[in-house]
């Protein structure tokens, strides 16, 4: 029987071959994400590996709750259109240039998917982009039919030596007394100037779709709510190491949120540079009359879009009231540099969870018209029923709870890896990275988990590499968060492709990309992201993690893991012995 087969006998070997299966299901999608999720439910008793009430407790840990909180204010936004009043004032604040209104969509976009999903918030603007684009340029075909088109006019200049007359330019077919070859060299120079403007509208409306998955991607890492990754990381260093305290909403905003600003900077510098938003040659070129125009359109538009939402309701300005003390409550509460509100309660009760929850649970009971107090002098006054901010209905409707299965079966093979002694099994077998300088590892690691994001789940991927950065950390000696920090927000760093994520694939699915255009811009995006990553870790996140040193906790957890890999490796040589 050969080595493989033996391991299959032992513990670790059977949850090793559990992960497997997941992965291969996760990547290939041959059953839903959510129902892949459920396995370990099933397949962990049944193998031997880990008695069900271990396994059911960790779809339902405090951080799925502090997922579910943002889920319902993300509804609740939804429900009373605040984020379209807000993407729209942005935009009005901004400009209608093209590279500004890029900048403003990028802004806005990141700014939203900080607390709505990645997906809801791409959905959500590109309607208002297409929208502000056919005001700017009027209705646009695909490109692939633009092209058909350009090649049939030109075969039928060829075959009848003529040249066409754009509609803008027909007067010239008035002028009878003209020179022939004066009306040539004047037809030639109009469609080589309208040829021109067509390339600056396609490249103009290819930087409007891309930017906003992108932006969707890096505005999600900024907080820990923002994507499912972040909120899996912070459930598994909850599993692996019980005593880490260091990363909560606070800790983490202050890291990802500058790093956000700065990849969403460089980005829209990017963006606007290859699809001419900003032209480096031309800038003191002084705009055509048509693009003056089309652009007082698209601010006519803009205005006339935020117009139609009326005034501020009072429902909006409660739903903006309770976001801004979501927000707000979560970052004081432990902020590491100054004692938080928590510190007033008995240590370790309050979390991330109960102050999200405590929001969102009010949001059920205040009402959404300003309340009436008549019936208290009054009492003939009627004392009709309000509505609600949110009913538990609508939420039903709108949170995705396929996602908290999701992040349940993540917590549920972490906590699978570190019962049976996968997770030590793998940190022995990487004893050939041990040599690698930490800085190097955190760059090869990102652009590793960023390429295979592009193919798999960013969810998925996350799950199966978290394990292993934390057992190579171990052996690398450096604080675990140096290396799964970077592994978690890399895996957000999907760029290149349609299918890599969600918010790509809305965008493509417009009709006016190709995938040569987000091969070609994602590159650069990926390589930016893994250069100031990589930058952020060994900056201004050292203070804010303390990751210049291996942490007591991390220490105590290997400890822990050198008796169990000794344990573990006795019980293999037993095993292959009797073989």
């Amino acid at each position: 029987m050969s080595y493989f087969s033996s391991l299959l006998l032992l513990q670790e070997g059977r949850c090793l071959y559990v992960i497997l299966l997941m992965a291969l299901y996760w990547c290939t999608e041959a059953l839903p994400l959510a129902v892949t999720a459920l396995l370990p439910i099933v397949l962990f008793p049944f193998l031997g590996i880990l008695p069900s009430n271990k396994v059911c407790p960790q779809y339902f840990l405090d951080t799925n709750f502090l997922f579910l909180s943002g889920l319902i204010m993300a509804s609740a936004i939804e429900e009373w259109n605040l984020h379209r009043r807000i993407a729209l004032r942005v935009l009005m604040l901004v400009g209608v240039q093209p590279a500004r209104l890029i900048l403003g969509m990028m802004l806005t976009t990141s700014f939203l998917s900080m607390w709505l999903s990645n997906t809801a918030s791409t959905a959500m603007m590109l309607p208002i982009a297409n929208a502000i684009l056919k005001s700017l340029f009027g209705e646009k075909d695909t490109s692939k039919d633009m092209n058909r088109e350009n090649e049939e006019n030109q075969a039928s200049l060829q075959q009848n030596k003529l040249y066409t007359v754009p509609t803008e330019m027909q007067f010239l077919a008035s002028t009878e007394d003209k020179d022939l070859t004066e009306e040539k060299e004047v037809a030639s120079d109009v469609l080589s100037d309208l040829k021109k403007e067509e390339e600056y509208k396609t490249n103009i409306w290819k930087g409007f779709l891309i930017s906003i998955p992108y932006a969707a991607s890096i505005g999600g890492t900024a907080t820990l709510t923002g994507t499912a990754p972040n909120l899996i990381l912070l459930g598994q260093l909850k599993s692996y190491f019980p005593e880490c305290d260091v990363v909560n909403f606070g800790s983490w905003f202050m890291f990802a949120f500058p790093l956000m600003l700065i990849f969403l900077l460089l980005g829209w510098l990017w963006i606007s540079i290859l699809y001419g938003g900003i032209n480096l040659r031309g800038w003191r070129t002084k705009k055509s009359n048509i693009r003056v125009d089309a652009e007082a359109r698209a601010r006519e538009v803009i205005k006339e879009d935020y117009q139609k939402l009326g005034p501020t309701k009072f429902a909006e300005q409660a739903i903006f009231f309770f976001f801004c003390m979501f927000a707000i409550m979560l970052f004081s509460r432990d902020p590491k540099f100054i004692p938080g509100w928590a510190s007033l309660f008995a240590p370790g009760f309050i979390s991330d969870a109960v102050t999200g929850i405590t929001i969102v649970i009010i949001l059920f009971f205040f009402p959404s018209q300003k309340p009436s107090f008549r019936w208290w002098f009054d009492l003939k006054a009627p004392n009709t029923e309000t509505q609600p901010l949110l009913t538990w209905r609508k939420a039903q409707e709108t949170v995705p709870w396929n996602i908290i299965l999701l992040l349940g079966g993540g917590f549920a093979m972490a906590k699978g890896c570190e019962e049976s002694g996968l997770s030590v099994w793998i940190g022995g077998r990487l004893h050939p990275l041990e040599g690698v300088p930490p800085p190097v590892a955190v760059i090869l690691i990102t652009i590793v988990i960023a390429l295979f994001t592009e193919f798999a789940s960013n969810t998925a991927t996350i799950i199966i590499f978290l394990p292993v950065l934390a057992e190579l950390a171990i052996r690398l000696k450096v604080n675990p968060l140096y290396l799964m920090i970077p592994g978690t927000i890399g895996c957000s760093y999907a760029f290149m492709l349609p299918v890599s994520t969600p918010p790509n694939s809305i965008a493509f699915s417009s009709g006016h990309l190709m995938v040569k255009d987000m091969a070609r811009t994602g590159l650069l995006m990926n390589l930016m992201g893994v250069l100031l990553l990589s930058l952020a870790m060994n900056t201004w996140a050292k203070s804010i993690f303390q990751l210049g040193t291996f942490p007591a906790w991390a220490n105590i957890h290997a400890e822990n893991a050198t008796s169990l890999s000794t344990a573990v490796e006795n019980v293999t040589l037993s095993a292959l012995n009797k073989i």
